[in-house]
């Protein structure tokens, strides 16, 4: 039966998740263009090097929003990123560079003035001051080829009409450009309605499969639209949508150096600016918040060896802060993770798990009123089986049924806390062989 198990396993593994997660077509932002290029960063000449350009023209140029690493080694980009949005508060951000292939991080005083010439080196080239933003992905404590990229740079604004498009190829080469271990370049599109009638444009790309255990983002990720939205406003939305998107996902509890996701409005759809007191504040935030989470289950389903992706929902809580530091701890137990990979219907592990979490209020967790669950996502029936009721095992578990939906790629893990109304979805993966392989030769 084992045998059976892993050759099972094997077959998942080679599953094709570029044909099943990557779109063959999308809808962009107005007057946002963006190029990519294979700099020579990475040794094997796959692109490495990618601008998004806002071509729409104003005053105040396009908003941005900015999250950020709470690692305290941060890299060069992310504290050169944070000074330029700080000092013109959101304001006349227009372009943002990306490479992959070096995470210049924990590079000292040499990084910072590399992360700093790749800003002014895009600011040189669209002829404003303070304009650009910078993000790096890759091996951590090696320097950047500035050579390499500075030539990457030019080559890209020289040949301008031929190098930046608008297109589905342009943004889906830019998602290739930023991407590492990842197995598919995750992006994502949708066309949207104001209540006013007025059509918008979300547009996300973003990178990850390890060191994926957020505390702000994930390791590189970007949103724009063609809305004319306020900085403050702007900001108020990520941080809304990522405290229930990218601050809920999981791979293997690390937290990159560079983690850094940004959300640019370029204001090219005629209505009205979006501030906090807008009418249609509340719907623009809420397609934001399903749109991030779509984005950043994908990074979830691309987990570094991941064969599922888990969704723990944490509900009846008596708030949302406490439901997701329950969600948060089974999905970063290793214990949990394995038994997953295993489809072992081990509930004591997540029984345990949700034991130790620090909860702000302890009377968020009774015992006496506890209900843990697997709920199969294929529509087959018994759709939920239940492990443990009003915090009592349930002896005479079908482990057969168990096991059918512990072999299915989406499983969902419900714990009712049964002690208030708050929420929260967390989305992690299973803990495989092939990530310790993956990660045990990543640098060569």
């Amino acid at each position: 039966m084992k045998a059976s198990l892993q050759i099972c396993k094997r077959a998942m593994n080679t599953v094709d998740k570029y044909s099943l997660y990557v779109p063959k077509s999308g809808v962009f932002p107005k007057c946002l263009k963006v190029a990519s290029i294979a700099s020579g960063i990475k040794k094997n000449g796959n692109l490495d090097l990618g601008i998004i350009l806002n071509t729409h023209e104003s005053l105040n140029g396009a908003s941005l929003a900015g999250v950020f690493t709470t690692n305290k080694f941060q890299a060069a980009p992310v504290v050169v990123s944070k000074n330029v949005l700080e000092q013109q508060q959101g304001h006349n951000i227009n372009a943002i560079v990306i490479n992959s292939g070096c995470a210049n991080a924990v590079t000292g005083e040499v990084g910072m003035h590399d992360a700093r010439d790749m800003v002014q080196s895009v600011n040189s080239h669209i002829g404003r001051a303070n304009s650009t933003l910078v993000m790096s992905t890759g091996v951590i404590g090696q320097l950047l080829p500035m050579e390499k990229v500075k030539n990457g740079i030019d080559k890209m604004f020289l040949r301008k009409g031929s190098t930046f498009g608008e297109d589905y190829s342009s943004w889906l080469n830019l998602a290739k450009s930023i991407t590492t271990t990842d197995t598919f370049p995750k992006i994502i599109s949708s066309r949207f309605t104001l209540p006013n009638g007025v059509q918008y444009t979300l547009t996300g790309i973003a990178k990850g499969a390890g060191m994926i255990s957020p505390n702000m983002a994930t390791l590189l990720g970007v949103i724009c639209t063609d809305l004319p939205i306020s900085p403050s406003a702007l900001q108020s939305m990520l941080l809304h949508a990522t405290s229930r998107s990218f601050n809920c996902i999981s791979v293997d509890g690390d937290m990159s150096t560079n983690d850094t996701l940004y959300m640019m409005a370029n204001g090219a759809i005629e209505t009205d600016i979006i501030t906090e007191s807008s009418p249609y504040f509340n719907s623009v935030q809420e397609k934001v918040v399903d749109f991030s989470q779509k984005l950043a289950q994908l990074i979830v389903r691309d987990g570094e060896g991941a064969t599922k992706l888990v969704t723990v929902n944490v509900r009846n809580s008596l708030n949302f802060e406490d439901a997701k530091v329950v969600a948060e701890s089974i999905s970063n137990s290793m214990l949990v993770k394995t038994a997953l990979y295993g489809e072992d219907v081990n509930w004591g592990r997540i029984l345990c798990a949700i034991g130790y979490a620090k909860l702000g209020d302890v009377r968020s967790l009774d015992v006496t009123k506890l209900k843990v669950s697997f709920v199969a996502t294929d529509n087959s029936e018994p759709n939920e089986l239940v492990l443990i009721e009003n915090g009592v095992p349930q002896v005479n578990i079908n482990e057969s049924r168990a096991s059918e939906i512990l072999a299915l790629p989406d499983i969902k893990i419900v714990v009712d806390l049964g002690t208030g109304k708050e929420e929260c979805n967390f989305w992690t993966c299973d803990l495989s062989h092939e990530y310790v392989t993956i990660n045990g030769d990543y640098r060569s």
